[in-house]
C-alpha cells in the first residue's frame, strides 16, 4: 500500500510539474524576480533611513545632555560660592548621572553608524546587481523571444505545431468527406442507370427506359447487319472481277 502511494505521488508531481512548465512563461519570471528585487531594494534603503533617522535622534538627546552638562556645573559652582555645598554636592552628582548617559548614548551612536555604513554598502551592491540583472534579463527575455518566434515558424512550416496540426485534420476530414460523397453520388449514378434506383426527376418511366434500351438495341444490330451487306456485297465483286 505505501509503494502505491509513493507512485502515485511520484506520478502526481510528475504532472503537476509538466503542468507548471507548460504555464511558466520565462519573460514573466525574470520580470516577478526583478520587482522582488526592488522591493528588497527599497526596504533596504528604508533601513538606511530608519537607522539615520535614529542616530540623529540620539545626537539631539546627546547636545541636549550636554547643554544640562553645562547648565548642572554652573548651578554648582554657583552653589557652592553661596556656600551651599549640599546643593553643589547635587549638581555634581547629577552632572556624573549624565556624563554616564552621555557615555552609553555615545556608544549606540557609533553602532548606528557602523549599521549605516554597512546598510548602505549592502544597498550600492544591490543597486549594482539589480543593475547587472535587469540587463541580463532583457538580454535573455530577447533571447527567448526571438526562439519562440523561431520555434512558432519552424512549427507552422513543418505542420507540427497544434495550431497546423489542427488544419491538417481539418484537411483530411474535408477530403475525406469529399470522397465519400464522390463515392456515394457515383454509386447513385450507376444504381440509377442499372435501373436498381429510379430518377424522380426524370419524366421516363421503367418501361420507357427499357423500350428505349430496345430500341438502341435493334438499332446496333441494324446497324451491324447493314455492315455485314457492305463488306459482303464488297466481297462478291473482287471475286467476279478476278
Amino acid at each position: 500500500m505505501a509503494g502505491l502511494l509513493s507512485r502515485a505521488a511520484t506520478v502526481i508531481k510528475a504532472k503537476f510539474s509538466k503542468l507548471l512548465d507548460r504555464a511558466e512563461n520565462p519573460t514573466e519570471t525574470l520580470d516577478y524576480s526583478y520587482e522582488q528585487q526592488l522591493r528588497l531594494l527599497q526596504d533596504v534603503k528604508r533601513g538606511v533611513v530608519d537607522v539615520t533617522t535614529s542616530k540623529k535622534r540620539l545626537k539631539m538627546q546627546t547636545a541636549q545632555l550636554e547643554q544640562s552638562l553645562v547648565k548642572l556645573e554652573t548651578q554648582a559652582r554657583e552653589a557652592l560660592a553661596a556656600g551651599r555645598e549640599d546643593l553643589a554636592r547635587q549638581a555634581l552628582e547629577r552632572k556624573a548621572l549624565i556624563q554616564g548617559q552621555l557615555q552609553d548614548l555615545d556608544q549606540q551612536v557609533a553602532q548606528l553608524e557602523q549599521q549605516q555604513e554597512k546598510l548602505v554598502a549592502s544597498e550600492k551592491q544591490l543597486q549594482a546587481k539589480i543593475e547587472a540583472f535587469r540587463s541580463q534579463k532583457e538580454v535573455i527575455k530577447a533571447q527567448y523571444s526571438a526562439a519562440e518566434a523561431q520555434v512558432k515558424i519552424g512549427e507552422a512550416a513543418t505542420g507540427i505545431g497544434e495550431e497546423m496540426a489542427d488544419t491538417g485534420l481539418a484537411i483530411q476530414r474535408a477530403k475525406d468527406k469529399t470522397e465519400q460523397m464522390q463515392a456515394r453520388a457515383s454509386a447513385i449514378d450507376e444504381l440509377t442507370a442499372s435501373g436498381a434506383l429510379e430518377d424522380f426527376t426524370s419524366d421516363q418511366t421503367e418501361l420507357d427506359r427499357q423500350l428505349s434500351a430496345l430500341a438502341s438495341d435493334k438499332q446496333v444490330e441494324d446497324e451491324l447487319a447493314a455492315m455485314k451487306k457492305e463488306i459482303g456485297s464488297g466481297e462478291e465483286q473482287k471475286e467476279l472481277q478476278q
